[in-house]
């Protein structure tokens, strides 16, 4: 009786009704990024009776994720589990119908190659453009919509990519506001990312039940604490030389194009460089800086420098950014999304 009227008050809203359900638990959803955003759409997706969702996720759990990352326990902070791994568990507690899998890896051009074909849906779970970017790219290439979202302390954004129907990431990118903030800068309250999920959550039921007449079309963005909230209609804003959704070069799916790293040899260190060039304004990064718990700042005219836990960061005027005090990559880049890109 439990499964026959498991979604009985979803289906009485008559949009997706029982067809739409059943649109629902053939659908397959692919999740990108498993920290606040992710976590959230995902257990909504599930509970809402999506019959696929994949999960593509590098990092693990940390305590200070408990605040708004809601699929994760202590337990899953005091062991490091992947954040993919931990979601996937919790998920398969919360409805066994659904197929969940989890993917811990890297997100880049291969590993959404690989994928795409089977997805009808991506959402943006992301902390950082150079991925955001590559899944635009992706998306455009093989026709599959998407939904960007991000957040920080209480202002939020997001955005439905429909290929060949709506403007792109790309053409929009003068639009969204920002300052280099992140949320190890500046923090995060909860409720700004229940707001982008319920926006982004909302946008994947209307697409796999065919509602398409009912999709936003806006792009939102909104400031919670400041009680502020606008509204752009993007039909207008499609760049008529955009070379992703227009010219289809797909500029950041080319090697050139995306983030390189290297260890270098003897040194402890991982070398960072970003895909396109980039002019490094060191006043508004110290700005942000101020508000973290580091070490040894320092700043000349050619770069800054500082310590962050046992990390030392030294940053370049084009980017190029240099992690002293590992040897691995993906921790290596999870310090530069979250202190520099």
């Amino acid at each position: 009786m439990l499964v026959d009227n498991r979604y009985s008050r979803q289906t009485l809203f008559e949009p997706i009704g029982e067809i739409g359900q059943k649109r629902l638990r053939n659908s397959h959803v692919l999740i990108i990024g498993v920290g606040a955003l992710g976590s959230s759409s995902a257990e909504m997706l599930v509970r809402a009776g999506v019959g696929t969702i994949t999960l593509m996720d590098r990092d693990y759990v940390e305590e200070s994720n408990l605040q708004r990352q809601q699929l994760f326990s202590e337990e899953d902070a005091k062991n490091k589990n992947p954040k993919v791994m931990a979601a996937k568990n919790r998920l398969q507690e919360i409805n066994s119908q659904t197929k969940i899998n989890g993917q811990l890896t890297d997100v880049g051009v291969e590993e959404l190659e690989a994928i795409v074909h089977d997805v009808d849906v991506i959402i943006d779970a992301t902390d950082n453009f150079d991925t955001r970017l590559i899944i635009n790219d992706i998306c455009q290439k093989y026709q599959t919509p998407w939904i960007y979202g991000a957040c920080v302390a209480s202002y939020g954004v997001t955005f439905t990519v429909l290929p060949n129907k709506t403007p792109c990431l790309q053409c929009i990118m003068d639009h969204i506001p920002s300052d280099g903030a992140t949320c190890d800068t500046v923090g995060i309250i909860s409720p700004t990312v229940q707001m982008v999920v319920a926006h982004q959550v909302s946008e994947v039921l209307k697409i796999l039940t065919e509602n398409f007449r009912a999709l936003s079309g806006k792009l939102i963005a909104f400031d919670l604490w400041k009680n502020q909230k606008m509204e752009i209609e993007v039909a207008s804003l499609k760049d008529e030389s955009c070379p992703s959704c227009v010219q289809k070069i797909y500029p950041h799916l080319d090697y050139q194009s995306q983030l390189k790293t290297a260890v270098l040899c003897g040194r402890n260190t991982v070398q960072i460089r970003a895909g396109k060039q980039r002019s490094f304004h060191f006043s508004d990064f110290k700005r942000h800086l101020k508000k973290i718990d580091l070490t040894n700042y320092l700043e000349n005219p050619y770069l800054v420098s500082f310590e962050i836990n046992e990390y030392r960061v030294v940053v370049f005027h084009d980017g190029r950014t240099l992690i002293h005090g590992t040897k691995n990559i993906q921790e290596a880049k999870k310090i530069y999304y979250h202190f520099v890109g």
